[in-house]
């Protein structure tokens, strides 16, 4: 006989099950990106399929939806209370797509990937358009059929995959904030930095720039026993958190953007390193949702990182490992050179002040594409005109404007919000970190991220997936994600007030 608490006793083991197969697809995908020869594709994709498939068959079994509905909470503790709830959020967006759609959905992502891949260079979007529409049109179909399950609307029900218990109306208020303030902020701060920095010249030993990256990582507090660090074509974070994968890329022409990449990707990494042990086999267990995660990225890389406490303790070793002399080595000219603004086209280089500016028009164009108030057609005007109102220069072609992402040409609709969600999280986290401990400036001047690593691990990492992102912020700084917060902090950094 089934009862509540053997019910749940059952959805743990099959979580668990689930969760090796998920880390084992995790290893798999970062093999292809590091070490995997280019013949090994075929059979590399056939084993993640087959792995998905067991996966899948797992999540959706009947068992599961008995399990599920017999569990009690009442007679759980709080951390199996929320892994209870994140199993049933798992299983409703499982079993709320019929197969067949799913199916249809990644083979038009991966068609249109493929186009697209033509199309970019061309900056030809017409080649390109009856595929999107193809990938668009199903979206829709799977964000309906997600939406009726969750009780939630069709974008909410997108977002969820990536921001469990996302709502596009408070992110709507938020961004709203944002988009009446930065293009007036970026005009001051343009005027106010000066002519453009010297850069220290090149070439730039690669296996130095690896030995400095390494030094830096292990300064955070990155354990080499419990990860890596390799290259890729693009950098990211993988693995799990027992064996934590981090990659970059290296170029002799300029050392800073593969050393920033890397303290970017240990701050996901020592994310994952701190979530608690005894429930990383659960969901409840894992990192709370993409906004969190790429607060810990960028709390590290642009609070942290670009700071010039911290360039007081990087410069010498940036200079020794690179054997520089003079002005353009000392931690004053890091740290302006780190802080540089610039309007630009493509999302990927911007700076700290025009991010989210072009995170804003995405959120806003994807959100039309599902409610249908934007048709695919009409995207590449609907993309420029929303590009020059918010960043004030005008698009010259497609390859720099609505070409430029690959993200909803392979299907990933509903997560652009998550990197502006992530800056202005790890900037209201970093100045309640600070007034908790004041200390952690002088500390990071010293190269010591063990106070703010301390606090990030009792307010955020320990947390996992126990509470709401918005919960977990208020308990860390005492109030939702404020977008005045971020704003004082681009006033102080930029314009010093």
């Amino acid at each position: 006989m089934t009862t509540p608490v053997s019910a749940y006793a059952a959805l743990e083991k099959q979580f668990a099950r689930i969760g090796a197969l998920e880390a084992a697809q995790g290893m798999l995908h970062w093999d292809s990106a590091v070490m995997m020869p280019p013949g090994g594709a075929e059979d590399r994709g056939d084993q993640l399929a087959a792995l998905a498939a067991v996966t899948h068959d797992l999540l959706t079994a009947p068992q599961m939806g008995e399990w599920l509905a017999a569990a009690d909470p009442q007679v759980l503790d709080l951390w199996q209370q929320a892994n209870l709830a994140e199993m049933r959020r798992l299983h409703a967006h499982a079993t709320a797509v019929p197969a067949d759609l799913v199916e249809a959905l990644s083979r038009a992502g991966s068609a249109c990937e493929q186009v697209w891949r033509q199309a970019r260079p061309a900056s030809d979007f017409t080649q390109v358009q009856k595929a999107l529409e193809q990938v668009v049109s199903l979206t829709r179909q799977s964000a309906q059929a997600k939406a009726e399950a969750l009780g939630v609307s069709p974008y909410d029900a997108l977002l969820d995959q990536y921001e469990p218990g996302g709502s596009s109306s408070a992110i709507d208020a938020l961004f709203a904030d944002l988009a009446d303030f930065l293009p007036t902020f970026l005009n001051e701060v343009l005027e106010a930095q000066g002519p453009e920095a010297e850069m220290p010249q090149g070439p730039f030993d690669l296996k130095a720039q690896e030995d400095l990256g390494r030094r830096l990582m292990q300064t955070i507090g990155f354990d080499f026993a419990h990860g890596r660090l390799d290259v890729s074509a693009h950098p990211f974070c993988g693995g799990t958190p027992g064996d934590v994968r981090i990659t970059t890329r290296y170029s002799r022409d300029d050392f800073a953007s593969a050393m920033m990449g890397v303290l970017h990707e240990t701050g996901h990494g020592m994310y994952e390193r701190g979530l608690p042990v005894g429930w990383r086999t659960q969901p409840v267990g894992r990192a709370r949702g993409m906004s969190l995660h790429e607060s810990q990225s960028l709390l590290m890389e642009m609070q942290a990182c670009r700071s010039l406490e911290f360039f007081r303790f990087a410069a010498p070793l940036i200079k020794e490992a690179f054997k520089g002399e003079g002005s353009l080595w000392e931690a004053e000219a890091f740290h302006r050179r780190a802080i540089r603004v610039r309007r630009g086209f493509i999302r990927v280089d911007a700076d700290e002040v025009t991010y989210p500016l072009h995170v804003i028009l995405r959120y806003r164009l994807e959100k039309a594409l599902v409610d249908g108030s934007l048709s695919v057609a009409d995207l590449p005007e609907a993309w420029n005109s929303g590009f020059e109102a918010l960043m004030g220069v005008p698009v010259p072609e497609h390859r720099l404007g609505v070409l430029q992402d690959i993200h909803w040409y392979d299907g990933a609709i509903g997560y652009f919000p998550t990197y502006t969600l992530g800056a202005m999280t790890a900037a209201q986290l970093y100045a309640a970190a600070q007034e908790a401990v004041p200390s952690i400036p002088d500390d990071l001047a010293q190269g010591n991220f063990a106070p703010l690593l301390g606090w990030l691990r009792a307010n955020v990492h320990g947390k996992a997936s126990s509470l709401s992102t918005d919960q977990i912020i208020r308990g860390a700084t005492g109030k939702s994600l404020d977008a005045g917060v971020f704003k004082a902090h681009l006033r102080r950094r930029y314009l010093g007030g």
